[in-house]
């Protein structure tokens, strides 16, 4: 069998092993598929995925400035390929992202809710506005095509091209803000992330790096190319590329040490612990070997010490980030993180996923600009499986037709697999732990700490009744806190609904109801005949218990599901707070360090609306 469809064989199988394992993220959540939780919100799927992903794409950048912005020309045969793998690395990395995310279809909300304080603001945009620089920069490649020669499309075609010097500049302004901004996401952790890996420049490391390892996935990629198309590897070009690499991996591990050195934090190699020894054997199989090994023009005219070199440094560097997003972060005790089987599936999908698209744009485009098309000799050709039998013309299939089924027998025999071998946990819905909500403490100025973990918000009751009585009138002003209720009872505490601290619960007994209402017979009282007998088509509680509520309206609830307890003290607090700092012009009454103070305690007693804006914020 042809060696290409086997490896296209290999990835289909990932890419639909991947189909599984996405549904299972999409429908049953983070936590029945991930070992993500409240102290490892990042896993692999950010430190991979997206900060490896982005490091991975580096080499677009860098050949498209070699090529247009230093004019050397010589390394136009490899632009196309750079452009297409970064074009793809980048697509990976939005979907990386979107498995990610705990709404992930709120991902536009970067373009329309602007938070200029944010790092990732600045990567979110920059990772957009690079994308859609990257899909111009390949569009004229695509469009080169016959089947895409329509005059508009042809117009469109020369525009890009006039275009590419501009788009190429805005390329490497948006590479070089972004690569260096993931690096600056962990600069609000020097307490977490290990001295070794922690540095005021780990932006610029992040920078650096990627330069060096950008060469070398291009270095990689080709090789790689080479091989599986039948092409001869340009080693003057790659070795020259080498030769770039070795002085940018150089210059990376003397920033490295000498930053070590000026923040006194060389002693933490000589400790022994794993995460020194993980430092050495980093750095010295993403930059010092290869930097050595590269440096000698008779080494690196090797293909195989060339090869080597690009999965030392490819290797290398996603390890850096791998460490950098996961294995150097101190946890919190008794809590660690390794990924599921399920997060390495997903990730080895998207690779594989983007790895058919760079064969499918490699099959149908001209990316090797320098390389003859495939032709196929006369004796290849009468050896050629005919279409047709001839004495019976029956048709015998072609190619087209032995690939798509071999590669659809693979997929559905994968997909099998995959769902045959899916955890019990993943198959049904995870849910949380119940966690009770105790009752808040205190009666003028309340403790409100309902799992009682201590870390609790001070809400000063009487100054709140003050206020929105005088606001709303005394009834009206205690409705806007104390809604619906249970029959009979007085304004109730929170709790007593809203019973757990993050799950929903029902507050209506159907037996207790059956029972006081003399059984089956009574159905009728609360079910309308002729319809379907369900919570969705019973009356609503208040039309029978209206008297059981006194001085106080009901707002009536989705079926008396009420919320957890954290949600419905947020729907209460949040619309209040947001509405007084705009009429009152205290923006940070909108914010969460308005109520959750930090350290909690007496700053938060001291809580309301004159002083919101002067309380320490987390």
């Amino acid at each position: 069998m042809n060696k290409r469809i086997v490896i296209k064989s290999i990835l289909w199988a990932f890419v639909s092993a991947g189909l599984v394992l996405a549904v299972a993220r999409f429908f049953l959540g983070l936590g029945a598929t991930t070992a993500l939780s409240d102290d490892a919100p990042w896993g692999l799927w950010i430190a991979f995925d997206v900060m490896g992903g982005v490091a991975l794409a580096a080499g677009g950048f860098v050949i498209a400035a070699t090529v247009y912005i230093f004019h050397l020309e010589k390394y136009r045969p490899i632009l196309r390929p750079a452009v297409l793998t970064a074009f793809l690395g980048y697509v990976a990395v939005v979907v990386g992202l979107q498995f990610d995310l705990g709404l992930p279809w709120r991902i536009w909300h970067a373009m329309i809710y602007w938070q200029h304080h944010s790092v990732l603001f600045e990567v979110a945009w920059c990772v957009m506005l690079y994308l859609t620089v990257l899909a111009l920069e390949f569009a004229p490649v695509a469009l080169e095509h016959p089947f895409l020669q329509w005059p508009i499309l042809q117009r469109i075609h020369k525009l890009l091209k006039f275009l590419t010097i501009p788009l190429v500049i805005a390329g490497i302004m948006l590479s070089t803000l972004h690569q260096s901004s993931l690096g600056s996401l962990f600069l609000i952790m020097p307490y977490r992330l290990h001295p070794l890996w922690y540095t005021p420049i780990i932006p610029a490391l992040f920078f650096v790096s990627a330069i060096g390892l950008g060469l070398m996935m291009v270095t990689l990629e080709a090789f790689v190319s080479s091989w599986l198309f039948d092409h001869k590897p340009k080693i003057e070009l790659l070795s020259g590329l080498g030769r770039a690499a070795s002085v940018v991996l150089f210059l990376y591990i003397l920033v490295r040490f000498t930053d070590l050195t000026v923040r006194g934090q060389l002693g933490f190699l000589a400790e022994g612990s794993w995460q020194s020894l993980l430092f050495f054997f980093e750095n010295a199989v993403s930059a010092l070997i290869p930097a050595i090994l590269l440096s000698n023009k008779k080494w690196r005219s090797r293909p195989d010490i060339l090869l080597s070199c690009a999965i030392m440094v490819v290797f290398g560097m996603v390890l850096n980030r791998l460490d950098v997003g996961i294995a150097a972060i101190q946890k919190s005790p008794g809590y660690a993180y390794f990924p599921t089987w399920m997060e390495i599936g997903t990730s080895l999908s998207i690779v594989a996923a983007a790895a058919l698209a760079y064969i499918f744009c490699a099959e149908n485009f001209r990316l090797f600009i320098d390389e003859k098309h495939e032709e196929k000799s006369p004796e290849a050709l009468r050896y050629e499986k005919p279409q047709f039998d001839v004495p019976s013309q029956a048709w015998l299939g072609d190619a087209f037709a032995r690939n798509f089924s071999v590669f659809s027998i693979v997929a559905v025999l994968t997909i099998a697999f995959t769902a045959a071998i899916l955890p019990s946990r993943a198959l049904s819905r995870y849910e949380a732990k119940d966690v009770p909500v105790q009752a808040a403490q205190g009666w003028d100025i309340l403790k409100i700490d309902g799992n009682r973990t201590g870390e609790y918000v001070l809400f000063d009751h009487k100054d709140h009744i003050a206020r929105l009585q005088v606001t709303y009138g005394e009834r009206e002003g205690c409705i806007k806190c104390h809604h619906a209720r249970l029959p009979k009872d007085g304004p109730g505490r929170c709790g007593v609904c809203h019973s757990d601290m993050y799950k929903p619960k029902s507050n209506f007994d159907h037996a207790y109801h059956q029972s006081i209402l003399l059984g089956n017979k009574s159905c009728a009282q609360c079910h309308p005949e002729g319809i379907s007998k369900s919570k969705e088509t019973a009356k609503v509680c208040s039309e029978c218990h209206r008297a059981m509520f006194e001085h106080i309206d009901v707002k009536e609830p989705d079926y008396y599901i009420a919320r957890g307890y954290v949600d419905a003290m947020h729907d209460l607090c949040i619309p209040c707070h947001t509405e007084q700092s705009k009429i009152l012009g205290r923006k940070k009454l909108a914010q969460c360090a308005a109520c959750h103070a930090n350290p909690p305690g007496p700053a938060g007693a001291a809580l309301n609306i004159e002083n919101a804006d002067e309380l320490p914020r987390k």
